[in-house]
């Protein structure tokens, strides 16, 4: 097992590489969707997104290549792009009429990642995306998190029109609301994406990796979730068995949800192969309510469960994904720079 750190696309500098690198960090996971324009936490209301999807062409294989060699030039590797811009694929999320076109775009967007030796692309298909957290002091001295409140939170209001996945692919959409999406129409769609795209990963050498739902509810927002307990995730790996077809294991989110244990779908799916990578974070609480904390005061017992990775053989990155911020000039740093040390002495402790 070995540290990642994930960064945001205005995050991608030499400067964040080589405190990557300073904190024991051999590889970086790369967010080039722009999003969260004002900070790193991520509260969302009925009124508060993510920011727009701007329109524009998929990445290409050149500033993916230029994104890898920088990022190798600070002694890292590129292990991964994590998630996919709603303006590259909302019609494949909602069924739309560019769906077709979209699916094609994304098989592009594959052959361009392995085309420049990028390992992983991390997803998380989801219409309603990650809604509902709101900002507080919810960890260790007041420190600043986010939690989900349920119905202490934010009103659930219907998806408007022109929006998926927390951002706004259409500010222009004409008014009104997206409606009801059940649970067997997103699984149809789901089963089309795989079906389409796994396929190409497998010739290009890339793995599709499956965020799980966070907040892990059976719908938010009028609309379906996937990935909501634990035992789900068989289920999406099934649906087109291949070792491009795996999960990016969130424990946070495995935490938070209310059946089985995070334990039991380690020992499920990291000896089928299925993990890809692991965000490595802490939360206190289940839904409906739940807060995300320091690594080390959680409801997870972090040691166990790295020990526990090393029982069932898993040899891959974890990265912190995201922590409480620090009081302090550099609030973010700091907050990963302890999570990075907590994970590398966990690591020695249990001789990794």
């Amino acid at each position: 097992m070995y540290l990642g750190l994930g960064l945001y696309r205005r995050a991608l500098t030499t400067d964040n590489f080589r405190f990557a690198r300073q904190a024991g960090c051999q590889a970086i996971v790369a967010h080039l969707v722009d999003y969260f324009p004002e900070g790193n936490l991520h509260g969302t209301d009925e009124t508060t997104c993510w920011g727009i999807a701007q329109p524009r062409e998929i990445w290409t294989e050149q500033e993916l290549t230029d994104l890898r060699r920088a990022v190798e030039a600070e002694d890292l590797r590129l292990e991964a792009i994590e998630n996919i811009d709603p303006a590259f694929w909302h019609d494949v999320l909602l069924d739309g009429p560019k769906k077709q076109a979209q699916l094609e775009q994304i098989k592009q967007l594959i052959q361009n990642i392995g085309r420049a030796g990028i390992p992983v692309l991390g997803y998380n298909f989801s219409i309603a995306g990650v809604w509902g957290h709101v900002e507080g002091p919810f960890a260790r001295g007041g420190a600043r998190s986010v939690g989900f409140l349920g119905p202490d939170g934010p009103p659930e209001t219907s998806l408007p029109r022109g929006h998926v996945w927390n951002m706004i692919y259409d500010p222009d959409a004409p008014a009104g609301d997206l409606g009801t999406v059940t649970s067997d129409k997103l699984w149809q769609r789901l089963e089309d994406f795989l079906q389409a795209i796994v396929p190409v990963a497998e010739e290009c050498g890339v793995r599709l990796a499956a965020h799980p739902d966070d907040p892990p509810m059976p719908t938010i927002r009028d609309t379906a979730r996937l990935v909501y307990q634990p035992a789900i995730y068989q289920r999406l790996l099934d649906l087109v068995p291949s070792p491009s077809n795996a999960l990016e294991f969130c424990l946070g989110t495995l935490q938070e949800m209310t059946e089985e244990s995070v334990y039991e779908a380690i020992e499920q799916y990291v000896p089928q192969d299925a993990v890809a990578y692991i965000h490595f974070r802490n939360v206190r609480g289940k839904v409906p309510k739940y807060h995300e904390v320091f690594v080390d005061e959680g409801d997870l017992d972090m040691i166990g469960v790295l020990e526990l990775l090393a029982k069932h053989g898993y040899e891959g990155m974890l990265i912190p994904d995201h922590t409480p911020q620090m009081t302090c000039p550099a609030p973010w740093h700091a907050g990963m720079a302890f999570a990075l040390g907590y994970i590398r002495a966990g690591l020695q402790a249990i001789g990794r």
